[in-house]
């Protein structure tokens, strides 16, 4: 099963946009929440009307910082606002919220002080019966530290982003680390970091198609069949260059309908890959000892 994100680049209401998705042959989607501004459940009504599965809710992640700051009125907005997204996901049907641990690229200063707010999240998410996907981002040490102090959570797990583990986490593999508490993927490419002195930024985080970047997608499958992955494979992909580059101008050329067929001819791609790591682990494992 293959899932898509819905995308303000794409130009078109959401619910047009789960339309041309089922058309070009998408079997599900997630899209973002925005207090105030973003019906889930009309959106939920929608996908159920185009037959898409509803995968996931991305939470806002501009407070992300806030978490982890000595600021209580900015960090109680944060936490707020991603207890409202949680609800408001439970009441639409989502069975998981993404949520980024921290933004920024200059601090490194994980606390208690953050995951403690974080837990106010995480309890809420329990008490709605969804789960809380903790994304790879830029500030690694405070997903690392969120990952290890909910460990024995359930319903807190990993959502694994490929282009961001090449960019921001610097090729390492994360999968190793938290595969195992897997809840969702978002599957993009990129060229890894460009910058002359090595430093990461968010230009580089270009959500390409899969096989227009540096990523070694068959690597990719096999570590993806080794954390023992049989969830959909859901991408988050963009149409509009980060600024001052221009990779992506050529799918904002493109018809939309179009961008999205050709995006789902990828997604099958990649998805045989998979199912060629799943059958080259199959037959390792039926293969007889010495």
């Amino acid at each position: 099963m293959d899932c898509i994100a819905t995308s303000s680049q794409f130009g078109i209401p959401v619910p047009d946009q789960l339309e041309l998705f089922a058309k070009t042959g998408w079997d599900g989607f997630f899209c973002g929440w925005k207090s105030g501004e973003t019906d889930l459940r009309t959106i939920a009504r929608r996908a159920r009307d185009c037959g898409l599965l509803f995968q996931s809710v991305h939470a806002p992640f501009a407070k992300a910082a806030d978490f982890w700051h000595e600021d209580e009125e900015k960090a109680r907005a944060a936490v707020d606002e991603l207890r409202a997204c949680i609800r408001a996901s439970a009441e639409a049907g989502a069975p998981f919220v993404v949520a980024h641990a921290f933004i920024g690229f200059t601090e490194h200063d994980p606390s208690e002080r953050g995951v403690a707010r974080f837990a106010e999240a995480a309890e809420e998410a329990a008490a709605c019966g969804v789960g809380l996907a903790l994304e790879n981002t830029e500030g690694e040490e405070y997903l690392s530290l969120l990952m290890d102090r909910f460990a024995g959570l359930p319903h807190v797990g990993f959502c694994w982003d490929s282009g961001h583990e090449l960019c921001y986490n610097r090729g390492r593999d994360l999968l190793a680390l938290w595969g195992n508490r897997l809840l969702g993927t978002h599957l993009d490419d990129n060229l890894g970091v460009c910058s002359a002195d090595g430093r990461i930024f968010w230009h580089d985080d270009l959500h390409l198609l899969p096989f227009d970047g540096k990523i070694d997608w068959k690597d990719a499958a096999a570590r993806l069949v080794r954390a023992g992955w049989t969830g959909p494979l859901t991408y988050e992909l963009n149409t509009i260059s980060k600024p001052g580059r221009h990779e992506n101008d050529r799918y904002g050329a493109m018809p939309l309908a179009d961008y999205l067929a050709e995006a789902r001819a990828r997604a099958r791609r990649f998805g045989a890959l998979v199912e060629e790591a799943r059958r080259a682990a199959g037959t390792e494992q039926e293969a007889p000892r010495p």
